[in-house]
């Protein structure tokens, strides 16, 4: 004989009613527990994948930003390099279109540039005197045995130097030393100017080998020289100077 197992149904009010001592459904309500755990994992991985790509998009508008502000640097110290060799250009007696005025009219004054050392790193510097915009003229004479300046008449001289370096393996404590100096027949060797840099490099090239720093010193001022003096530069690491000929100068005019 068959039993019938299943729960009586009561209708009230005509609405199914089920037995009071039916049990729960297990199976579905852990079904839709299980559900609502997986969504609720979604919607948190979700919101972790909008954070980290929100850090990455800001490191990204921030590296832009580094570039940018070393492209404005850049242009800025060309600018600077470009409105002093104007301003050395005036002084010196080059007329706009760049000719020479008139030898009688010529002022003692010199500029030379940088000169390119491939095997033999002096920390004294030689110069280009005869190359592109260089040269000497009025008192001044360039010697190549020392890589001096001399002057043949006394006075007062706006005397200026500026050099560039290329630092492969930079790092925070990277430094460097730039003076100018005058050699008299009669006395010892005399600084005149001299600059010390130093934290030129930030602490992220220390994970970036492969990429060099750029670092400069530009020094400027009026001194008083006397006949046969020599005006000299040097660098503490001469075997980094850039091979620019123009981003290292040097030079002088009587006032």
């Amino acid at each position: 004989m068959n039993c019938d197992q299943s729960h009586p149904v009561f209708f009230v009010d005509g609405v199914q009613q089920q037995h009071p001592g039916q049990l729960p459904n297990w199976h579905q309500r852990r079904r839709r527990l299980d559900g609502s755990i997986s969504t609720l994992v979604a919607v948190v991985l979700l919101l972790f994948l909008l954070v980290f790509a929100a850090l990455g998009f800001g490191g990204y508008l921030m590296y832009n930003m580094q570039m940018q502000l070393k492209d404005v640097k850049k242009m800025s110290r060309e600018f600077k390099q470009e409105q002093e060799l104007i301003r050395a250009e005036k002084q010196i007696g080059l007329d706009k279109a760049g000719g020479e005025k008139n030898k009688n009219d010529e002022r003692t004054a010199a500029h030379v540039i940088g000169r390119i050392e491939k095997h033999i790193f002096p920390k004294t510097l030689r110069w280009e005197p005869r190359v592109g915009v260089a040269f000497t003229g009025g008192g001044v004479a360039y010697r190549v045995q020392d890589g001096a300046l001399q002057v043949n008449q006394s006075g007062l001289y706006h005397v200026y130097s500026r050099v560039e370096l290329i630092f492969k393996h930079c790092s925070p404590t990277s430094s460097f030393e730039h003076n100018v100096f005058v050699r008299s027949p009669t006395t010892r060797d005399k600084t005149l100017m001299e600059a010390h840099r130093i934290g030129f490099c930030s602490r992220r090239s220390e994970a970036k080998d492969r990429h060099s720093w750029t670092a400069d010193s530009y020094l400027a001022s009026v001194l008083r020289l006397h006949q046969n003096d020599k005006v000299l530069v040097n660098v503490s690491h001469p075997q980094y100077i850039s091979h620019s000929n123009h981003g290292n100068f040097f030079g002088l005019y009587k006032i």
